[in-house]
């Protein structure tokens, strides 16, 4: 009783801001109101679900904005364990207008399939939800639990056709190496703890500091921890589970997967590199040179030899991860922080608008071909002239063709690399020009069917397009167009990521 009582005397309650907490707030919010009325609500009434859902996304994004608008720059809670400022205000609006797309591709998707329509939102908004702890989350114990948050229902939501060998090869595949990632990071972050005495990211980077030299415990908890991480954004070699994963989940679940669980996988390893481990550059930079080379080669030509758009797209996805990648081997160098830090947040923001566009298209022409081929978008010019349009865009931003906003993420990312004037810089730049080349010779098969081959089956009938797909490629062409037409739009975005004091140094 007598230490009950010191220790009550001892406790003081942490420091909470609400309001810096509001978007978490209102998105934990509407998932659990997703959850109650999943109970109540009868079957024929389910559509309900996806429009609170999308409204909840929409509403989150209030206090995002008015966090933005404020005169605070940097709010700091529990000891500074978990920090709101322009870089996790800038991912957090990124993860949730992606969701918000995710939300109208997967609309008129789970009301035609045999889906449970309440968990399924519930498990989305959950992920999502994880995804905004981690843009602010400086501790490892708070980003293991967010990036547990969000992987676990990505993992159910992957195997969600219950009757779909594909469907449940790829949640199996994804959960169990997932699982492994995450025995192997956690193994990097015990050991990081052991050696700081902390698990507070800054205590860490003075550690590392403080000790001037690294030991082979050092060395080896980065390498774990980045590892864990590859995992998240595909990188080869922790490359396998995507395709397979990507071709079997329902398609606005792999939508999902290579936009927003890659960016988040890239976030968290932005705030390590920047925040734990800025003085560990000479043991990280060499891993993610030969990350960025390997992700970016083998995902190219591993894309040519597929004849399943999915596919191919799982592994364009891996490539465009080795171009992520690029800036961040050459950020440990004198002067190139900033500019790589800005370069990753910009080319996160094109892919994702970029990338949600090909999959709504995907949907769209699946619904009449009812095949993922690459052969049946033969003619698709034809008989949906805008589909077709559409796609040759998505697909040309990929490729980084001007005007679109592919070209703009590239030159920024190939930037950072000429500005770091080192031979690590340059010779990565040529090897990512190279790959730039070898990426449009599967774009632009793709473009060979849509504009010059027949229609496969000769059925020339047009394509209805729900309303909800019809929203979501209207916001996705428009961002591409608008970030490649005018790039200071996409560039003040990346700009805010330079001036966040709690990530940049």
């Amino acid at each position: 009783m007598q230490n009950f009582q010191i220790f009550a005397a001892q406790w003081v309650a942490p420091s909470i801001d609400y309001f810096g907490l509001a978007p978490e707030l209102v998105l934990a919010g509407g998932l659990c109101l997703v959850l109650m009325l999943d109970l109540f609500i009868d079957e024929r009434k389910k559509w309900i679900l996806s429009a609170i859902s999308s409204f909840t996304l929409l509403f989150a994004m209030v206090p995002v904005l008015l966090l933005a608008l404020s005169d605070t720059e940097v709010r700091t809670m529990f000891d500074g364990r978990y920090v709101v400022d322009n870089f996790s205000l800038v991912m957090k609006a990124v993860f949730l207008l992606a969701g918000y797309v995710v939300v109208l591709l997967s609309s008129s998707h789970i009301e035609q399939g045999e889906y449970w329509r309440g968990e399924y939102w519930f498990l989305l908004l959950t992920s999502l939800l994880g995804m905004l702890m981690m843009t602010s989350s400086r501790d490892l114990v708070s980003m293991f639990v967010a990036l547990e948050f969000l992987s676990i229902p990505a993992y159910m939501l992957a195997a969600w056709r219950k009757r779909d060998p594909k469907s449940n090869e790829a949640g199996v595949k994804y959960f169990m190496l997932g699982v492994f990632a995450s025995a192997v990071m956690l193994y990097g972050m015990s050991l990081m703890y052991g050696v700081a005495n902390s698990t507070l990211f800054t205590d860490i980077a003075k550690n590392l500091t403080a000790t001037g030299e690294f030991s082979s415990v050092h060395a080896l908890s980065v390498v774990f921890v980045i590892v864990g991480f590859a995992f998240k954004v595909s990188a080869v070699p922790f490359h396998t589970w995507a395709p397979d994963t990507y071709e079997g989940a329902p398609t606005p679940v792999t939508a999902f997967l290579s936009v927003a669980s890659k960016a988040a996988g890239f976030v968290a390893l932005v705030v390590l590199l920047y925040t734990a481990f800025p003085q560990a550059q000479d043991i990280w930079q060499p891993f993610i040179w030969i990350l960025s080379v390997l992700t970016m080669t083998i995902g190219n030509v591993l894309a040519l030899k597929q004849s399943n758009i999915v596919r191919m797209i799982a592994y364009s996805s891996i490539s465009q991860g080795g171009f992520v990648l690029m800036p961040l081997a050459v950020a440990g160098l004198a002067g190139s922080g900033t500019t790589a830090l800005r370069s990753v947040v910009l080319y996160m923001i094109v892919y994702a608008a970029t990338n949600l566009g090909v999959f709504a298209i995907i949907l769209a022409v699946a619904n009449k071909t009812r095949s993922g081929e690459i052969s049946s978008y033969g003619g698709l010019f034809s008989y949906a002239p805008a589909l077709g349009v559409l796609m040759t865009l998505f697909l040309a931003s990929l490729a980084g063709i001007p005007p679109l906003g592919g070209w703009i993420a590239k030159f920024v990312a190939f930037q950072s690399l000429i500005q770091s004037q080192s031979a690590w810089g340059y010779a990565l730049a040529i090897i990512g020009a190279v790959n730039s080349v070898i990426a449009f010779g599967y774009y632009g098969n793709v473009m060979r069917e849509i504009w010059m081959r027949p229609v496969p089956d000769e059925d020339v009938t047009p394509i209805l397009v729900p309303g909800s797909l019809k929203l979501s490629l209207a916001i996705t062409a428009g961002a591409t167009l608008v970030f490649g037409i005018l790039p200071g739009v996409g560039l003040q975005f990346a700009d805010l990521a330079e001036i966040a004091g709690a990530i940049v140094r």
